[in-house]
């Protein structure tokens, strides 16, 4: 059996170089004039007979693979869903109506003072823990943190993360990202002692040690004028994390493949699971897919403006009136459910300045204009609180200073998102 088996098994190896090569023959003989021709066909077509037949027989093998299949379809609606383009197909009208508005204000960069408490309001590079820390307490309503600098040795770093997790009484899973990122890179969920280890000891830059807070998460764009009493919120955002549910049958990697939306961001997901791609969840069991609330790492946004309540407004706006000179960002919160949220009780894990986005927007049932109407009135905003702010005596950042930090920070950018 062992012959047949190698002589079966070397069949289905080469049998697309066998189609392409009958599929070769046969256009060269179309191209020739048909059976016996072959010998009078003009130059050069071989080559684009055989050019033709390896096409068709890549486009068969597409077709046929059910894998292939799904991955061309991922594809297709990463191609036709803006909400997954990247920031430099979306941006542009953008970056002309900031450039319109600092020649309306009279300054490129009036935003810079939109939150005189942070460093150039939050444009890029600001440190994580030092605006966690600016919002003070209570505890009740901001995750615990610490802080690992990046200039120590490898074991000093493990030390100072056990020691963060004794005083405040936490085990595994912990939270750890670096000091200085973006949109979710970086940010790992360390659920075992080596994984945790692993991190400090590969951490390029300063890195953040926080608790891990479960509960489902939101976004929430707060504003307020520094003439205005109180301020208001912009936008929710509603998170839901990327997970499959088993059937007893398919593998994860059929799951994640067969999924509507996880299927939008297939090849991050096989890569991120390539250890148990071949495991059958059992029926009715929930695999969660990541742990970081955010769009790049495939969580799934929606328009959460159900939840705003006067109790909402109101807790979310007591909290930022305890960090003297902000004014315009966003909260990353979690909440034990989205009723406890609506109530006002919620956990920060995290604060974004001037650059944070109304993320709403990437809510599927968003069109890009929509979202073009919501980034452009945001920045609007940005603008006209910049500007109170400057006439109150806050510094406004020089072009070139912000454009030096900006390109310090994105050389200093994790380059993967683990």
């Amino acid at each position: 059996m062992q012959p047949f088996s190698s002589f079966g098994r070397g069949i289905r190896r080469w049998r697309w170089v066998l189609v392409g090569a009958y599929v070769a023959v046969w256009i060269a003989g179309s191209i020739a004039g048909g059976r016996g021709a072959a010998p009078s066909a003009p130059p050069g077509t071989t080559v684009i007979a055989l050019a033709a037949g390896g096409f068709v027989c890549s486009s068969i093998r597409a077709t046929l693979s059910r894998r292939r299949r799904r991955l061309l379809l991922s594809s297709w609606r990463r191609l036709t869903r803006w909400e997954y383009w990247p920031l430099w197909a979306v941006y542009p009208p953008v970056v002309i109506w900031i450039a319109w508005l600092g020649v309306r204000y009279r300054s490129l960069t009036l935003f810079t003072a939109a939150n005189p408490a942070i460093p150039a309001s939050g444009v890029v590079g600001e440190s994580k823990f030092a605006i966690l820390r600016g919002l003070g307490q209570p505890a009740a309503w901001i995750a615990r943190s610490g802080f690992i600098p990046r200039t120590l040795p490898p074991p000093a770093r493990i030390a100072t993360a056990d020691a963060f997790m004794a005083v405040h009484a936490l085990s595994l899973p912990i939270v750890l990202k670096p000091d200085q990122g973006q949109r979710g890179a970086g940010v790992v969920v360390a659920r075992g002692r080596r994984e945790l280890e692993t991190y400090l000891e590969e951490a390029a830059g300063d890195t953040v040690i926080q608790e891990y807070v479960s509960g489902v998460e939101f976004g929430v764009f707060y504003v307020r004028r520094p003439s205005d009493t109180r301020g208001r919120i912009l936008s929710i955002t509603e998170k839901h994390l990327p997970s499959v549910v088993g059937d007893g049958r398919r593998t994860l990697e059929s799951l994640i493949l067969d999924h509507p939306r996880t299927v939008c961001m297939a090849r991050f997901h096989l890569a991120r699971q390539h250890d148990r791609l071949r495991s059958v969840p059992a029926a009715g069991a929930t695999v969660p897919l990541g742990d970081c609330g955010s769009h790049c790492r495939g969580a799934q946004f929606l328009d959460g403006r159900r939840f705003r309540t006067p109790a909402l407004e109101g807790a979310i706006d007591i909290v930022a009136r305890r960090f003297e000179g902000f004014h315009f960002g966003r909260f990353d919160v979690r909440s034990p459910s989205p009723e406890a949220f609506a109530r006002g009780e919620f956990t920060i894990i995290e604060l974004n300045g001037v650059t944070s986005e109304v993320t709403h927007i990437y809510d599927p049932r968003i069109s890009l204009l929509d979202a073009y109407r919501a980034l452009l009135g945001q920045w609007s905003i940005a603008f006209e609180i910049g500007g109170e702010n400057a006439r109150a005596g806050a510094p406004v950042t020089p072009a070139w200073v912000l454009a030096q930090t900006t390109a310090t920070a994105l050389l200093r950018a994790p380059r993967t998102i683990t």
